[in-house]
């Protein structure tokens, strides 16, 4: 049983920073791909990130160059660096993971994409 548990959600000025966590336990392997996605209030969740076993990322267009992906080298931790926050980026955010190799993509990740997700963590950006 895979488990997922998102932290490090806040509230945070226009411009400003967090980094969101990502304890991954259960049958996890090195070889899983794993993702953040973005539920803005009212709005679809929608995939922003993703890093492969390989070490390949991929991001969507909106948070690329301000987001960065990354785990620690045990592969049980993922994080999410955000940079320059806008009020557009308030929402859930939730981990994900996907069983299994996966060829890297060079797109975002999609919901129908992944088998696990974390509860959320919810993060406010005011202006």
């Amino acid at each position: 049983h895979v488990k997922l548990v998102e932290s490090g959600g806040g509230s945070v000025q226009s411009g400003g920073s967090l980094r969101l966590s990502c304890a991954a336990s259960g049958y996890i392997y090195t070889q899983f791909s794993m993702g953040w996605f973005h539920q803005a209030p009212g709005k679809e969740r929608e995939g922003i990130a993703a890093i492969f076993s390989t070490g390949d990322t991929t991001y969507a267009d909106s948070v690329k160059g301000r987001f960065t992906i990354y785990q620690d080298n045990a592969k049980t931790t993922l994080y999410l660096q955000m940079n320059s926050l806008k009020p557009e980026n308030t929402g859930m955010y939730y981990c994900a993971t996907r069983e299994g190799y996966t060829t890297p993509w060079h797109r975002a990740p999609r919901i129908n994409d992944i088998d696990f997700w974390g509860q959320g963590t919810q993060v406010t950006v005011s202006s």
